[in-house]
């Protein structure tokens, strides 16, 4: 697990308010909506503000790329760091 998955799994936690989940729990595979954590679309739109405000990364409109970076947190982290790169 790398240092971006962890702020990850701990972003997850605090925006989405997750009082019975560490997140030490998440697996970082593990599929983050519907199976796996159960995060629902309204979860998608606050974790995605919360990324945008913690990373400084623009998400465009949802499609289905976005939903395969949103699929689970070691997804998500390869999306944000690409996402670093293309910008630096």
């Amino acid at each position: 697990m790398t240092d971006l998955e962890t702020e990850i799994k701990i972003l997850i936690v605090d925006s989405l308010m997750l009082e019975d989940i560490k997140p030490e729990e998440i697996a970082s595979e593990e599929p983050l909506f519907v199976e796996g954590l159960g995060l629902d679309s309204i979860d998608a739109l606050e974790l995605g503000v919360a990324i945008r405000k913690k990373f400084g990364i623009k998400i465009e409109s949802v499609n289905d790329d976005i939903k395969t970076h949103f699929r689970s947190v070691q997804s998500l982290a390869k999306f944000i760091e690409s996402k670093k790169k293309a910008e630096a």
